[in-house]
């Protein structure tokens, strides 16, 4: 089972909210996910980032490998 750790798109038309997401990467975008670590809301100004790091520190150390996106947000989320 190749685990991913990406995000999920949520919220309405043209205004994208989107939650970060442990799926199996068989799985589509927006469907079944085996555990929600945190979110993120592009739209306000700045950019609200929340990510659980302990949860995504323990899914990386078992496996999960973060999309390019997500690697991106965990750093910022790591420097606040």
């Amino acid at each position: 089972m190749a685990v991913k750790i990406r995000l999920r798109r949520m919220g309405a038309k043209k205004a994208p909210f989107y939650r970060v997401v442990v799926a199996d990467s068989r799985f589509p975008r927006d469907g079944r996910f085996i555990e929600e670590i945190g979110y993120y809301d592009p739209t306000k100004e700045p950019s609200v980032i929340k990510i659980d790091a302990e949860k995504a520190n323990k899914w990386i150390a078992n496996g999960a490998q973060p999309t390019d996106t997500v690697k991106k947000l965990l750093k910022i989320n790591a420097g606040e």
